[in-house]
């Protein structure tokens, strides 16, 4: 049926003012998400560059916005939710306590739900209220959804949670590491159970350090003192390190494999007992939780040296170091600046902004093998920039530069020192891993310490060596009673140790010619492997060539003398 011209004339206002309405609505929106951006940044030029600037942008958003029931509705259909997580996702021992969570987070939301329907039913007045053009006397009939269980998470189960509530940590890892998004975890559901008695407020502290390869292959790191005023639940995590200022580029390091080992400090340094080591995995991040007693504890970064190895690759040219002005004055190239920045973010341990005398040395004593004392340190309060008594980012750029006027422009020392901390000629870091280490405790303050920087030795070999014989699958060497192969299997990483309890040093061939993508520490396929009497050492680690495709480990041990 056509329309008439007062019809279409009616219409045409009615468009008109919807157009104008909805320009409207979106004039006031941007106003708000802009005044809600400046209350975290100066400027609405300037980008979101972590998850703790966005959940500040969008607690700003929600106390400038006002949100309909409909704006409510729209909001939580284009919310995505991920599918549940499964066992090998987060390791069978946290996949226990994701199990309770989700058993916590159900129970509540039904309890919320009936309590929401129960209102609705008992005050027309809210019903209508809350569904807008939806009447009471609607024919069509709506009802709140009751939230059903997952089919991937059982419901009846009769494991029962441990003494102290260990969901903050869980959320920790639900929410990849980042502390601000899980303390928002944690308030929302406590929000709606107080009764869980969720911990919010455990005491933190965080240290820097790196991984640096030798030239013969070896891994050096930061080693840590961490000292506990009581017995505390704890919470202890390790990753590779994003530096802010190389975000912009491909970052090798971020895929080396990490690891953390707890070693309990007891008449001396020398007497170290293994207590644990992160096993659980989210990501790229390795965690540990449980109790520790009061004490001192030692922490050993590990890293399997699967990714972080040598490598032979031919690179054409080589990248300007310092370059001169119009005056002929020496000043550093861009590029230089920019590894410089890198290097200072990797030294600054306890990440104030600032290298203290301690942090500093770490640098001398890996670039010149000498320590800088406190005589020297006066003279470099007075040539460049400190802020109480430690050096800045501009002191620590004008010191390299000093360097390089020294040498009269030659770089041959500003190489040294840039090959001994990881970097190649194109100044890319290919032969260093930095890291973060970041420790919770619930009933103390924990005290964590950069005390050396070495080669794990002794004690790091037999850490890892306990832990695989404890956490591992152990068998007989065919044609040997007294020669065990262990074999620790986690999602990410497989480590094989192996013991011989005989009087004889024996010399193991190990055959990785069935596994598929794989790669081990060794770089050889087939090798041997010699063993002390009355010794162990580990064989291999093993970790996924391409960690998009499936991976087969399999290995054949057999004894040559």
């Amino acid at each position: 049926m056509a329309s008439t011209p007062g019809n279409q004339k009616a219409t045409h206002s009615e468009n008109s003012q919807g157009k104008k309405s909805q320009h409207a609505e979106e004039a006031i929106f941007y106003m708000n998400c802009r005044a809600a951006y400046l209350t975290v940044f100066k400027s609405s030029l300037e980008n979101i560059k972590s998850k703790e600037q966005l959940s500040l942008g969008l607690c700003a958003l929600f106390e400038w916005c006002f949100f309909s029931f409909e704006h409510f509705c729209s909001f939580l259909k284009g919310f995505s939710w991920k599918p549940p997580l499964s066992e090998c996702h987060l390791g069978s021992e946290i996949f226990f306590f994701y199990l309770q969570f989700c058993e916590l987070y159900l129970t509540t939301s039904e309890q919320c739900c009936k309590a929401a329907r129960d209102r609705l039913e008992t005050d027309p007045r809210m019903r209508q209220q809350h569904f807008g053009n939806q009447t009471e006397n609607s024919s069509e009939g709506i009802s709140l959804p009751v939230p059903k269980p997952s089919p991937r998470v059982s419901r009846n189960t009769d494991h029962k949670l441990p003494k102290g509530v260990y969901i903050p940590y869980i959320l920790c890892f639900l929410s990849g590491g980042d502390e601000a998004l899980a303390r928002v975890f944690v308030s929302f559901f406590s929000d709606y159970s107080r009764s869980t008695k969720l911990i919010v407020d455990w005491q933190h502290a965080q240290c820097r350090g790196c991984f640096y390869l030798e030239e013969d292959g070896e891994i050096i790191s930061h080693k840590y003192r961490l000292h506990l005023a009581q017995r505390s639940a704890v919470c202890v995590t390790i990753r590779p390190c994003s530096i802010p200022q190389a975000q912009r580029k491909s970052c090798h390091w971020l895929s080396v494999d990490t690891a953390l080992f707890i070693l309990k400090e007891n008449e001396t340094q020398e007497n170290l007992q293994l207590v644990s080591f992160t096993e659980l995995q989210n990501k790229e991040m390795f965690g540990w939780r449980g109790e520790l007693g009061a004490g001192v504890y030692w922490l050993l970064p590990f890293t399997t040296g699967c990714r972080l190895r040598k490598v032979k690759t031919q690179i054409s040219g080589e990248a300007q170091l310092v370059w001169r002005d119009e005056d002929g004055e020496l000043a550093l190239t861009k590029e230089f600046r920019a590894a410089l920045l890198e290097i200072f973010e990797t030294l600054d341990l306890d990440g104030n902004g600032l290298l203290s005398l301690e942090e500093y040395n770490f640098f001398e004593l890996r670039t010149s093998g000498e320590k800088c004392d406190q005589e020297a340190w006066a003279v470099c309060k007075e040539n460049f920039e400190m802020k109480k008594n430690e050096l800045t980012r501009q002191g620590f750029l004008d010191l390299n530069l000093m360097e390089a006027n020294d040498r009269d422009g030659d770089p041959w020392d500003l190489w040294v020192t840039l090959l001994s901390l990881g970097y190649n000629k194109t100044l890319e870091m290919t032969e260093a891993c930095p890291f973060v280490i970041d420790i919770s405790a619930e009933r103390c303050k924990p005290r964590i310490k950069a005390i050396s920087l070495e080669a794990g030795g002794s004690q790091l070999s037999r850490a890892v060596c306990s832990s695989v014989l404890s956490k591992g699958e152990a068998k007989v060497l065919d044609g040997s009673e007294n020669i065990f192969i262990y074999t620790y299997r986690s999602g990410s990483r497989i480590t094989s140790v192996i013991e011989n309890k005989s009087e004889n040093k024996v010399i193991i061939h190990v055959n990785n010619e069935q596994s598929k993508n794989c790669m081990n520490n060794r770089g050889l396929t087939v090798f041997a492997v010699e063993v002390a009497p009355k010794s162990m050492m580990v064989s291999q680690h093993v970790m996924a060539l391409n960690e998009q495709e499936e991976w087969i480990y399999s290995c054949v041990h057999s004894l040559v003398c």
